[in-house]
């Protein structure tokens, strides 16, 4: 029998939702993020496409879609960090009937802006956008992108038809971008009203027309808070960069073994900073040449660099998915992401270095990253750098004679 185990948080808290294809996860460690305490699995037997933590307005609440053969696909919240979940006996998200559409998945859960503490957005399968402006008691579908006249000729990735990314823009509340494989990259200007293709430069290898009105496969777009109109995409074959909100967008992809992949994450404090996960094609989802790297850039894609260390270069043929990296907020950050083999791996200096956290999952397709409470900053060991004049050790005389020499200073500059 499934035992499940809690974990207990408190302020300063990194904690990581962990979603697989047979339950929920979380983790937790303190601030530096030196050992992992592991609660679950929850919902066990059921695939967790997507999970978020909501801390607005005072909440501390998860949420997490589960989907099963039997039930459908639930959105379920949390306000005690797992120890009890909700669970509706009608589904909240569902299409109005006269679409005669039917739920199939939640493929991503957005809590909205930080002044709009009640309004959360849904991703789903069939791609369509759902809104809720009540802090996730009731949801609506947004008519605008499901009328929109691209729509009956959208074709189904691998994954299904899903909406996966979703962007509110931090600023401006009528701007809003989101991402459906493999539709493309659509923006409203006019709070969800109307839609438009923002994919202009983004090619479609595997048309016959690499650069079609849509269809363009767009795998993840990331965007930073303090420049928001500079958004990284990972498309299916192409790396790609805007520096004007989607209307055009230029290729970044020099310096990466392979321009396929899914895995795409922002820093959180520099917006030049992103974090890729190449694999080796379409045909062979698995990490190039057997090595387990992550890619960054810290000028905006002029060039990446590959981080390696404490990370398996031999025989690693792994597969990481589109929503399974995450960053948190500490300085420096914390960057994690889940393998389709079981494995989560951590950072907890930009990326520098790694080190396996949990191993032995279940197939993991989403983890999340959130700092309970209050962002601290991080403690990290560091040589104390050496006083001017070398290496001399400064004795506990020479700093009396020191501080009984500024003091006669500061006598002699009052008397003048």
């Amino acid at each position: 029998m499934v035992v499940t185990r809690s974990v207990s948080m408190k302020d300063g808290d990194v904690l990581l939702l962990v979603g697989t294809m047979k339950g929920a996860f979380l983790l937790r460690a303190t601030g530096a993020r030196s050992r992992w305490d592991v609660g679950g699995p929850y919902f066990p037997g059921h695939s967790v496409y997507a999970m978020a933590y909501d801390g607005r307005a005072g909440r501390r609440r998860l949420w997490a879609s589960t989907t099963s053969a039997h039930w459908g696909a639930v959105l379920r919240s949390s306000d005690d960090f797992g120890k009890s979940w909700t669970n509706p006996e009608r589904a909240t998200i569902k299409f109005p009937p006269e679409t005669g559409a039917s739920l199939k998945q939640i493929w991503q859960i957005q809590p909205g802006r930080a002044d709009d503490p009640e309004r959360l957005y849904c991703g789903v399968d069939p791609a369509a956008l759902f809104e809720s402006h009540d802090g996730g008691e009731t949801w609506t579908l947004n008519r605008g992108l499901y009328d929109h006249p691209h729509r009956p000729r959208w074709q189904p990735g691998g994954g299904g038809l899903c909406l996966h990314t979703i962007l509110p823009h931090p600023r401006d509340t009528s701007r809003m971008t989101v991402a459906v494989s493999t539709a493309g990259a659509y923006r409203s200007d006019d709070g969800g009203r109307s839609w438009r293709t923002a994919h202009r430069g983004v090619r479609a290898q595997f048309l016959p027309d690499k650069y079609p009105e849509f269809g363009q496969c767009v795998h993840k777009i990331v965007q930073h808070p303090s420049r928001p109109d500079r958004l990284f995409l990972q498309n299916h074959f192409g790396l790609y960069r805007s520096d004007n909100a989607g209307d055009s967008w230029y290729d970044i992809a020099r310096g990466v073994p392979s321009d396929f992949g899914f895995a795409m994450a922002i820093h959180p404090h520099n917006p030049d900073t992103v974090y890729i996960l190449p694999l080796e094609s379409d045909q062979f989802r698995c990490t190039p040449e057997g090595k387990l790297r992550v890619y960054r850039t810290r000028n905006g894609g002029a060039s990446w660099q590959p981080l390696t260390r404490g990370l398996p270069q031999k025989n690693a043929l792994e597969t990481v998915l589109r929503d399974a990296m995450a960053v948190d907020t500490l300085t420096p950050a914390g960057v994690y992401f889940g393998t389709r083999s079981g494995r989560v791996y951590g950072s907890r200096d930009d990326g520098n270095s790694w080190s396996l956290i949990l191993e032995g999952l279940p197939p993991v397709v989403c983890v999340k990253a959130a700092v309970i409470g209050e962002p601290q900053r991080a403690s990290t060991a560091r040589p104390r750098r050496p006083p001017r004049g070398g290496n001399r050790k400064v004795t506990a005389p020479r700093r009396r004679a020191a501080r009984s020499t500024r003091r006669r200073a500061a006598r002699s500059d009052r008397k003048t």
